[in-house]
């Protein structure tokens, strides 16, 4: 097999592994076995179980924000901009599983480290959000409001992939995501309206 293949190979395994069972828990051995190669095959692409992880965060923090970032672009109107930015999301996260859970999981936010890299992704995609809402409010009242509908769409899909009542369609968690998000930013005032 070709390195750059045998390379997607071992992330896409890892990936499913650490989603599975957390950092702490998933060996190096494991990973290897899975892929059916040996442990020093392993080491040739990723010097360690650490950078291995890191570079899975990132590599799905990049998938995430290039599709939000495509799905807006295309948008005809604002409202159409929050729909497809929410079923970008929500396609993501139940397309994706195993990526939005190791993103996303509870294990990533007990390491100083990996807590860091996906609050950047959060950040970055907290900010491009604030640039798409066209309200007339300052540019803070609109990074918070942004910041909450990030928070907003991570908890859905933590809830959609967790729960098993909880239905995991992301087009109709997009439509009533969207709804509450759409008529709620419709109904923000600036801050000039509170003095």
């Amino acid at each position: 097999m070709p390195a750059d293949q045998r390379r997607q190979q071992l992330f896409d395994v890892a990936r499913e592994r650490f989603a599975q069972q957390g950092f702490h828990a998933t060996s190096m051995d494991e990973i290897a076995e899975a892929a059916g190669v040996t442990k020093p095959v392993l080491y040739q692409h990723f010097p360690s179980k650490r950078a291995l992880y890191v570079e899975l965060l990132e590599e799905t923090g990049r998938q995430l924000l290039g599709r939000l970032a495509e799905a807006t672009s295309r948008a005809g109107s604002l409202r159409e901009r929050v729909e497809l930015g929410f079923r970008a999301y929500f396609r993501f996260a139940v397309g994706n599983r195993s990526a939005f859970l190791l993103l996303l999981g509870t294990s990533v936010r007990t390491d100083p480290e990996f807590a860091r890299i996906v609050e950047e992704i959060l950040d970055a995609a907290a900010e491009t959000i604030a640039t798409l809402i066209e309200i007339p409010a300052s540019a803070e009242q609109r990074q918070m409001l942004a910041n909450a509908i990030v928070g907003m769409a991570e908890s859905v899909g933590r809830k959609a992939l967790r729960d098993p009542d909880t239905p995991a369609d992301g087009d109709q968690l997009a439509q009533w995501i969207s709804e509450l998000a759409w008529f709620g930013l419709r109904g923000v005032r600036p801050d000039a309206a509170f003095d």
